[in-house]
């Protein structure tokens, strides 16, 4: 049973400020500890309920934030910048479980940990199929691409929810209650660490009741960006189309199809960002 993890930052308990996310300093280097202890808990409760090869792929940042000495022996890494599918890299036809760990709220939403959806000084919102989603919705065109389930998710009450439209049977642990985007009534990392180990086997236990992503075809993104400049180059990428001054769609029935697309538009905004 091969297991595929794509692991996010800002979902992981402990973690609050931006200075435990970015490099250099020691907040960073805590928050990456405390990023360590939550994936190598997913593994533990892959392994546990039977999975044989379990895959990670680090998604947030420069993505390159682990110990690769410090994961856990029986998993392959994941790492890098300009990875053709970004978050979701190292997804195959092969892969039995996707695991969705320290997963945050999308910009649009509900105050979640230092919410945002990929690129906050571009995106401000993202529907998917009407509803609206963050960073979990948009990576399940990839799962469901490859007709995997998405059978954990981690992150605060926020994630939890906004995943609820797309992941009814997904196992969901929530390690954080956020108050704002930078407050948040936390577990401790060990119980936090211990919830997810669980989570993860029974997720591995209930496989066969999981099905893909609840995402219905043709797959339509409805995407909004800051300003009419960002939305005239998004329209330059192939299958999407502007639809208002700062709205973008990308539709189609090959879901891995809408998420390049999607990709590509988050590098090529970026030149419209002013800075």
């Amino acid at each position: 049973m091969k297991v595929f993890i794509s692991f996010d930052m800002e979902g992981v308990a402990g973690i609050v400020d931006w200075s435990q996310c970015r490099p250099p300093g020691q907040p960073y280097e805590e928050g990456r500890q405390l990023l360590l202890g939550e994936v190598n808990a997913a593994i533990d409760g892959a392994l546990e309920a039977g999975a044989t090869e379990v895959v990670c792929n680090d998604s947030h940042g420069a993505m390159n934030n682990l110990d690769p000495a410090a994961l856990h022996g029986r998993a392959s890494y994941v790492a890098g910048r300009h990875k053709p599918l970004y978050m979701m890299e190292g997804m195959d036809p092969t892969v039995d479980a996707v695991f969705f760990v320290g997963y945050h709220g999308s910009i649009s939403g509900a105050s979640s940990v230092l919410s945002h959806t990929y690129n906050p000084s571009v995106i401000s919102k993202v529907s998917l199929n009407g509803a609206e989603c963050g960073e979990s919705g948009i990576n399940a065109l990839v799962a469901l691409a490859h007709d995997a389930p998405v059978a954990l998710i981690t992150g605060d009450q926020q994630t939890i929810t906004e995943g609820g439209p797309f992941f009814k049977e997904a196992e969901r642990i929530v390690v954080k209650q956020s108050i704002t985007r930078f407050s948040a009534a936390q577990l401790h990392p060990a119980e936090a660490r211990m919830r997810i180990a669980a989570g993860a086997a029974q997720a591995l236990r209930r496989l066969p009741t999981i099905g893909p992503p609840d995402i219905a075809l043709p797959a339509r993104l409805d995407i909004e960006v800051q300003t009419a400049d960002m939305a005239q180059v998004a329209s330059w990428v192939k299958g999407a189309e502007r639809t208002g001054t700062r709205a973008i769609a990308i539709e189609g029935d090959d879901p891995l199809a809408v998420f390049r697309s999607f990709v590509a538009l988050t590098y090529i905004t970026r030149v419209a960002e002013g800075r």
